[in-house]
């Protein structure tokens, strides 16, 4: 499998390819005593790590002990069969990152389809953005390196170690459940419990999930009962990222093949993702399924389902929303929140979102939702100066992945100079400055890392205690709010409110376990034990009681 590539006037440098694990083998002719350089790729067909077995058969391990190699250190062992008659004087690993954001220009594209195929096609080719060697590499290989992949001391990160350490990922197969977490097992919530069908449950009420703790099943079942359903004339759907061997995309397939009316509007150009939707947006086309691709110059990043039936009372709507995608993968490994409803003017919102996304609108308002990039930033704006204006009476909670955009951000510097508490729970980048003297010394901002990636938005004004929820796909990036289709959905039902409120933001305020506290510095520390377990969501003046 190996193919030694030599480096000299009859032989150009060779390409290589993104990501790859390569090694540069210096040799030395015995003959003339020259020294000359090859390079060796470590195929990705491999396993990264190679099991060894003891050297004596009579040694026996015990069965906690489990020894690997890395691949590349048994083919630098053997180089010498790549090269007889040469003298092996050096090996050291190296590895390339290309630059893989890709620009489309959509509005001259006659197939956005197509043309993202052609384009993935050259990801491989793309520029060098970042060399990782190995921190024994000799200064002349680097050089050779650098100029011949067209890079600067900028862009070389030496390591000391192995490179790429990601393939350790692949010790989670084996069979070591006391290196593991336990199994955990997610729930069914109590309205699903009665063995009620779903259709007739969410005419009673509506639903909310909090993944992984309540079943994802609960979701995928929503759409497979919608898709064997009779009286469901329609559903429409957004995808970004659902995974392998998606049962959501089964599902609508199903449906389609039932005599549905199925239109689902598949994101192409989600990140690293783009090659696996392409692959679902043909299948279900090849069904029947009405599939598009979004607006020109944004991508469609909230989730939503729309269910259409007909009902004795005539045609009613039910929606599935969420912050989280449909993706029964990272469902099991994300932390996020569901929600179903029948509500009409929700349902009315959707159906007119989804006439923006797949036909011409100029939608310029909604009854209930946030959309960006129509009304969300303005609206957030609006709801974060309304609780400036209630001054030390003003409340806000968030809990998002980032905040960057420097609007929102000097908005939340105003509502903290006028006295407003706020705290925000921002599991990535954050832009803000918390515990400025004068500027930001009323806001708090808590980072939790745990066994699920935390991916929950959720934006809580207090609003003069009639407390506003809102939920959603939308962090506070100017991509999220300015080039990106996104839904907050409002939390009205009271039960539903308070659970969000209870158990969602009032325990991640009082953790102590996982959470990291961003000082005004910069840096972020361990948060101390408490002993009060007493957060600022249960002072009396936010309306959210401390029990529960």
């Amino acid at each position: 499998m190996l193919t030694p590539l030599a480096f000299d006037p009859g032989h150009p440098f060779p390409h290589i390819s993104n990501l790859s694990m390569n090694l540069a083998v210096v040799i030395r002719d015995p003959d003339d005593g020259r020294t000359r350089f090859a390079r060796v790729k470590v195929p990705s067909t491999l396993p990264r790590l190679v099991p060894l077995n003891p050297l004596d058969p009579d040694e026996l391990l015990p069965p906690a002990v489990q020894k690997f190699v890395w691949v590349e250190q048994v083919i630098v062992d053997n180089l010498g069969r790549l090269f007889p008659g040469m003298e092996i004087v050096a090996s050291h690993p190296f590895r390339v990152t290309r630059n893989t954001d890709m620009e489309i220009q959509e509005d001259e594209a006659d197939d956005l389809l197509i043309s993202l195929e052609e384009t993935l096609r050259q990801r491989h080719f793309g520029f060098v953005v970042r060399l990782e060697v190995d921190e024994t590499l000799p200064d002349w290989i680097r050089d050779m390196l650098m100029d011949n992949l067209e890079v600067t001391s900028h862009d070389m990160y030496t390591v000391n170690g192995p490179l790429d350490l990601h393939n350790l990922m692949d010790l989670l197969r084996l069979d070591r459940p006391d290196l593991k977490d336990p199994p955990f097992y997610p729930t069914t919530p109590p309205p699903l419990a009665s063995g009620d069908s779903l259709m007739s449950v969410l005419r009673r009420q509506d639903l909310l999930f909090h993944h992984p703790y309540d079943s994802f099943s609960h979701v995928v079942d929503f759409v497979n009962t919608a898709a064997s359903d009779p009286a469901v004339l329609a559903i429409k759907q957004t995808l970004y990222r659902v995974g392998p061997n998606s049962p959501i995309v089964h599902a609508l397939m199903r449906a389609r093949e039932n005599g549905k009316q199925v239109t689902v509007l598949v994101e192409l150009k989600a990140r690293f993702d783009e090659e696996s939707n392409i692959e679902w947006a043909r299948a279900l086309e090849n069904t029947g399924v009405h599939v598009v691709y979004g607006l020109i110059g944004l991508k469609t990043h909230g989730k939503a389902c729309l269910v259409v039936r007909r009902e004795r009372e005539g045609i009613r709507r039910y929606v599935h929303m969420g912050t989280g995608n449909y993706n029964s993968f990272t469902a099991r490994i994300y932390t996020d929140l569901g929600f179903i409803t029948s509500n009409e003017e929700i349902g009315a919102d959707i159906s007119e979102l989804f006439n923006y996304l797949t036909g011409y609108s100029k939608q310029k308002e909604f009854r209930k939702c946030w959309v960006a990039p129509i009304n969300l930033r303005e609206k957030m704006m609006a709801q974060i100066e309304q609780e400036t204006a209630l001054g030390t009476d003003g409340r806000l909670i968030f809990k998002f992945n980032h905040l960057v955009d420097p609007r929102l951000i000097q908005a939340l510097y105003r509502a903290s100079q006028a006295g407003v508490q706020i705290d925000l729970m921002i599991r990535g980048i954050c832009c803000l400055r918390p515990g400025i003297p004068g500027i930001s010394d009323n806001i708090r901002v808590m980072s939790h890392i745990g066994r699920f990636l935390e991916h929950t938005r959720i934006y809580y004004f207090h609003n003069g205690g009639q407390p506003v929820l809102y939920v959603g796909s939308a962090d506070m990036m100017q991509r999220n709010l300015d080039r990106r289709v996104e839904i907050l959905f409002p939390v009205e039902d009271e039960i539903l409110r308070q659970e969000i409120i209870q158990h969602v933001l009032h325990i991640y305020l009082q953790d102590t376990h996982k959470a990291y506290g961003l000082g005004a510095d910069g840096r972020y520390t361990p948060s101390p034990p408490s002993k009060k377990k007493v957060c600022p969501c249960s002072m009396p003046k936010s309306g959210i009681s401390a029990s529960g």
